[in-house]
């Protein structure tokens, strides 16, 4: 059995140097290498060491179970963080700029939209405009009449005054006169500003054609800023008759930056993903780091009392140096001295018992390994199908002592 629980030693050791790495990884997110070396390592050694404690003794046990659920707490956190962010270092960013590439497509649409309603109302302006100015050179008195379009009375409005400025030198009447002059100014100001608008227009059909889902995220607000700061929104608000004109908001940059990249915000962002919108990346990454620490104490926990011995090995050890004996002769002797129970159970009579295995049969029996009863005046500890087990199993494998303490043959 030993070499095989030395592969389980080694099985344990090679997982905490991996446990160990991802929450020194995990921890250098917070703190200078040198603190995330030395506390990450103080965090491991006490996992192992404590699980082989909890192993092999009894004692405080409570107290090293409840120091062992802490720093595999702390383990834990920190290795889901470094293996979620090592899982995520490039879906998370491409997420992002997804997330941002559909905002911007939606945002660029809804101003395409009151370009395209503000260009059909400025071609309609501009055609009424050309008429009036027709007209006014034909008929006159083209500014006295009332409009129904609001944009189109305030240039009557505006050409009125205008006229009025003139005093008597501008009489108003058939020709090309002052008024023919302004509503001629007017129209081709609204083919102007159709023209601005179309523009634009252009601009923003190329950027969305332009536009792709990975492009960084600065780069896809940079190039969205620029089209949208050219858009003529005086042209489009003076087209579209809306007094109180809102324009869409431009995205916030804040509200699509990778929040990993800082290296302080990966902890709680890690966990309010997973415990919100959880995906299987993060119950991979909490499930690897949780699965190599409860190996770790599985493996260490299995292993620790063939190394450093169980409580009743070292009964055994400490009854052989009250005789001064080998521990497998000491065993040998006692073995010796039992004899079949009741039921097959092992027994042994204490009036033939050495000091030292009087004080091991007081543990058994303390420890619950093994009965003492009363039968015909004498005292006999009957011994635990267990231990009677263990105490063969430690004599299977002859040590040099022990042969050499062999009867020769005469």
């Amino acid at each position: 059995m030993r070499p095989i629980v030395a592969g389980l030693f080694i099985s344990s050791c090679l997982l905490s140097i991996v446990s160990w790495y991802t929450t020194q990884q995990g921890m250098a997110l917070y703190l200078s290498p040198w603190f995330s070396l030395l506390a990450s390592l103080g965090v491991q050694s006490a996992l192992v060491l404590v699980a082989w404690l909890i192993g092999f003794t009894r004692s405080k046990r409570g107290l090293l179970i409840a120091v062992y659920a802490i720093t595999a707490a702390i383990s834990i956190s920190f290795s889901y963080v470094s293996l979620y962010t090592w899982f995520s270092s490039r879906e998370r960013p491409a997420t992002v700029e997804r997330k941002l590439y559909d905002v911007l497509n939606d945002n660029a649409g809804h101003v395409e939209e009151l370009l395209v309603t503000g260009v059909a109302e400025g071609q309609k302006h501009a055609l009424a405009l050309d008429e009036m100015t027709t007209a006014e050179k034909e008929h006159g008195y083209i500014s006295r009449a009332q409009d129904s379009d609001p944009y189109l009375a305030s240039v009557r409005e505006a050409v009125a005054r205008e006229a009025q400025t003139y005093s008597g030198h501008a009489p108003e009447g058939v020709g090309a006169g002052v008024r023919y002059t302004a509503f001629d100014r007017y129209a081709k100001l609204a083919r102007q500003s159709v023209e601005r608008m179309q523009e634009s227009r252009r601009s923003l059909a190329q950027f969305r054609s332009l536009l792709k889902p990975l492009d960084p995220t600065d780069k896809q607000l940079r190039e969205y800023r620029q089209v949208y700061d050219a858009v003529p929104w005086k042209d489009v608000e003076q087209a579209t008759h809306q007094a109180r004109f809102e324009r869409p908001a431009v995205p916030n940059y804040a509200d699509f930056v990778d929040r990993t990249v800082s290296g302080q915000e990966d902890l709680l962002e890690a966990f309010r993903e997973m415990f919100t919108a959880p995906t299987g990346r993060h119950l991979l990454a909490f499930a690897l780091a949780a699965f190599i620490d409860l190996t770790v104490f599985l493996l260490a926990y299995a292993s620790g009392p063939y190394f450093f011995g169980s409580a009743e090995q070292r009964w055994f050890a400490a009854g052989a140096a009250l005789e001064g004996l080998d521990n497998q002769i000491f065993i040998r002797d006692f073995l010796r001295k039992l004899t079949p129970g009741a039921r097959g159970i092992a027994r042994v009579d204490s009036a033939i018992l050495s000091p030292g295995e009087q004080q091991l049969c007081l543990a058994l029996t303390a420890g619950g390994q093994a009965v003492a009863a009363e039968e015909n005046g004498s005292t006999f500890y009957l011994l635990d199908p267990e231990i009677h087990q263990s105490l063969l199993d430690s004599i299977a494998s002859q040590g040099f002592r022990m042969k050499a303490s062999a009867p020769r043959p005469a």
